[in-house]
C-alpha cells in the first residue's frame, strides 16, 4: 500500500512537470522562429514614409529585390517619380520633406543609375529574402539569407558612395525591399558629379528614348564622337610626325617619331574624357565601356610615350659614350652597353606592374579579379603553365643574360657555324649580326641552351690561322720565311712577333701547313686572314707551282706471261 501512495504522488508530480516541459521545448522551438523576426532578415522600423501619400502607396510593395529595382526603375522610366519615391527609404527626412522632396530625389536617382550603372539582373536575388544558393560563394554565406544588397560603389569628388537595397518590415505591414537612408543620402554629390551636362538640355524630347537598350540619341552622337575623336588624333599623329622631322636633336627627333601613335592615343583618350566630363553624359551601358577602355588607353598613351623617349634617351647616350656596335669595342663599353639594355628591361617591368596597379585600383578590380583567380587557381596555373612555358623561359633566361653577363651586346661570338655579333638582347629573343649584315634572330632560352664560342668576352684580339694542303716535298723553311715577310708588311697586324707556322696534319698525297698570327680583333682579323692567304698562295703559284698539292699514280707493268696467258687460253680455245 505505501508503495503504491508513492507511485501514486510520483506521477502526480510527473503530470504537474509535464505541462512546465512542454513549454520549455516550445520556447526552444519558437527561438528559430523569433530570430527570424529579428535582425537576420529584415531591419524593423515603425513606419516607411509615413510623408508618402497617393494611390501608389497601396501598390508599392517589393518583395524581392529584382522586383524593387525592376518596378523603380520601370516608375522612372515613365516619369511617374511620385511613385518611384516609395521605393525609397526616407526615414532620414521629416513628413512634410518626404513629400516635398522624395520624388526629385527619385528622378535623381534614376538618372543617376540610367548614367552610371549597369544593372546585371540575373544577378539580383529573386527570392524575398536574398538567400545565396550558390554552394562556389567566397564570402563562406552560402545557404544564409541577407537583409542588405550592394548594388554599385561610385567615386565623386575623391570619396566612394554605395548604393545599396535593403529589406525593412514596419510594425503593421509585410517586409519590402526599398534603397537605403544612406543611399538617399548619397544622391546628392553623386548627381552633382554624374547628373545631366549643361548641353545635353538641347537634346530633343523625341531622342530621349530608349532603343536595344541605349537613348536614341546616342545611337546618333556615339558614332559622331568616335568620328571627331579619330580625326583628332590623325591630326595629333601628323603633327607629331610633321615635328619631328623638323627637330635636329637625333635622338629627340628618334622619340618622337616612335611616340607619334601612343602621343594621338592619350590625346584621343583625354578628349574623350574631358567630353564625358563638362559636355555630356552617356548612359550606363556606355559608361561601362568607355571608363575601362579610357583607363586602359591613357595609361597605355603615357607608358609607351615615356618609354620611347626614354629609349631614344638611352641610344643617344650609348652612340655618344660607345658608338657603334662591334668587336673594336673595350670590354667596359660593351659591359656598358649591355646594362643599358638590361636597365630598359628593368625599367619596362617596372612600369608594367605600375601600369596594371594603376587599371586595376581605377576600375575597383582587386576584389573581383582577386576572388576569381583563387576560385580558379588550378586551372589558371595549368593554362599558364602550359601557354606560357616558352614565354616565361625566355624571359628567365633574359634576366639571367642580363646579370650573368654570359655576352655582352658588341661581343663576337661563333653560334651553330655563323660569326656574328650580339646586337640586341630583349625579352624572349636575341638579334645577331652576321659579318655580312644578315640577322639572326635566336630565342633565348635556345641560345642559353646551346654552347658557343664568344671571341670577346675578355679582349678583342684573337690568334687565327691560314690552313694551307700543300706537297710533302714542300720547303717548310721557304714557306716560313715568305709568312714572316706577309704578317711583317701587313699594316693591321699590330704583333707580328707572335706567329707560328707548324704541320698540322699529313696525308699520304698531301701535308696540312698552318700558320698563325694574332690579330687585333675578330673583323680586322678576318680582313688579315684573308690578304694572308692570298699571299702565300700567289708565292707558291709564281716560285713554287710544284709544291701544289696533286694526284699520283703508280704505273707497274705486269710481267708478260701474265698478259699474255688468257689470249693464248682464248686462242687455244677459239
Amino acid at each position: 500500500m505505501i508503495q503504491f501512495r508513492t507511485l501514486a504522488r510520483r506521477g502526480a508530480s510527473l503530470r504537474r512537470i509535464t505541462p512546465l516541459l512542454a513549454a520549455f521545448l516550445l520556447c526552444l522551438l519558437a527561438l528559430p522562429v523569433m530570430a527570424q523576426d529579428g535582425s537576420e532578415y529584415w531591419y524593423e522600423t515603425e513606419a516607411l514614409n509615413p510623408g508618402l501619400s497617393g494611390a501608389a502607396s497601396a501598390e508599392v510593395a517589393p518583395e524581392t529585390p529584382r522586383q524593387s529595382l525592376r518596378e523603380f526603375t520601370a516608375a522612372a522610366g515613365a516619369d511617374d517619380y511620385d511613385k518611384a519615391a516609395h521605393y525609397l527609404n526616407l526615414s532620414r527626412l521629416s513628413p512634410d520633406e518626404q513629400a516635398q522632396e522624395g520624388p526629385e530625389i527619385a528622378m535623381k536617382l534614376a538618372s543617376i543609375l540610367a548614367r552610371r550603372v549597369w544593372i546585371d539582373w540575373s544577378s539580383l536575388p529573386a527570392r524575398p529574402d536574398a538567400r545565396i544558393e550558390s554552394s562556389q560563394d567566397s564570402s563562406g554565406r552560402a545557404g544564409q539569407p541577407r537583409r542588405d544588397l550592394h548594388i554599385e560603389t561610385l567615386e565623386a569628388g575623391r570619396s566612394a558612395y554605395d548604393i545599396r537595397i535593403a529589406r525593412y518590415k514596419p510594425s503593421d505591414a509585410d517586409a519590402v525591399w526599398l534603397f537605403t537612408p544612406q543611399t538617399v543620402a548619397n544622391v546628392g554629390p553623386l548627381y552633382a558629379e554624374f547628373g545631366p551636362r549643361r548641353y545635353e538640355s538641347m537634346v530633343p524630347d523625341t531622342l530621349k528614348r530608349r532603343l536595344f537598350g541605349l537613348w536614341l540619341w546616342e545611337w546618333i552622337a556615339v558614332p559622331a564622337f568616335a568620328f571627331a575623336v579619330f580625326l583628332l588624333g590623325w591630326g595629333t599623329y601628323s603633327m607629331v610626325e610633321a615635328f619631328s622631322r623638323r627637330v635636329s636633336r637625333g635622338w629627340l627627333k628618334a622619340g618622337l617619331d616612335r611616340s607619334a601613335l601612343p602621343m594621338a592615343m592619350l590625346v584621343m583618350a583625354g578628349l574623350v574624357h574631358i567630353l564625358l566630363t563638362w559636355v555630356i553624359s552617356f548612359s550606363g551601358p556606355v559608361q561601362t565601356f568607355l571608363r575601362p577602355a579610357l583607363t586602359i588607353v591613357m595609361v597605355w598613351g603615357v607608358g609607351m610615350t615615356a618609354l620611347r623617349m626614354l629609349d631614344a634617351g638611352l641610344h643617344r647616350i650609348t652612340l655618344r659614350y660607345v658608338g657603334d656596335i662591334d668587336d673594336k669595342l673595350g670590354r667596359d663599353e660593351r659591359e656598358f652597353y649591355t646594362s643599358i639594355y638590361a636597365l630598359r628591361r628593368l625599367i619596362v617591368l617596372v612600369m608594367v606592374g605600375f601600369a596594371a596597379i594603376a587599371i586595376l585600383s581605377q576600375l575597383n578590380l582587386f576584389e573581383s579579379v582577386g576572388t576569381t583567380l583563387l576560385a580558379s587557381a588550378g586551372v589558371l596555373t595549368v593554362i599558364f603553365g602550359i601557354a606560357g612555358q616558352a614565354v616565361l623561359g625566355n624571359i628567365v633566361a633574359s634576366l639571367q643574360i642580363a646579370f650573368a653577363k654570359p655576352i655582352r651586346i658588341g661581343d663576337a661570338i661563333l653560334f651553330e657555324g655563323e660569326w656574328a655579333y650580339v646586337e640586341s638582347i630583349f625579352y624572349t629573343f636575341l638579334r645577331l649580326r652576321t659579318w655580312d649584315h644578315r640577322r639572326i634572330v635566336v630565342p633565348v632560352k635556345h641560345f642559353v641552351g646551346q654552347p658557343f664560342e664568344n671571341w670577346s668576352v675578355t679582349e678583342a684580339r684573337m690568334m687565327r690561322g691560314v690552313h694551307l694542303w700543300l706537297d710533302p716535298l714542300c720547303d717548310l723553311d721557304a714557306l716560313r720565311k715568305t709568312f714572316d715577310t706577309l704578317r711583317h708588311e701587313d699594316p693591321d697586324i699590330t704583333e707580328p712577333d707572335e706567329a707560328f707556322t707548324y704541320v698540322t696534319d699529313q696525308r699520304p698525297e698531301a701535308i696540312k701547313v698552318s700558320f698563325y698570327a694574332m690579330m687585333p680583333d675578330p673583323s680586322t682579323g678576318w680582313a688579315i686572314h684573308c690578304r694572308l692567304r692570298e699571299g702565300l698562295l700567289a708565292d707558291i703559284r709564281d716560285n713554287h707551282p710544284e709544291w701544289l698539292p696533286r694526284e699520283r699514280i703508280l704505273d707497274v707493268a705486269e710481267p708478260e706471261e701474265t698478259m699474255s696467258a688468257p689470249a693464248h687460253r682464248a686462242g687455244a680455245a677459239d
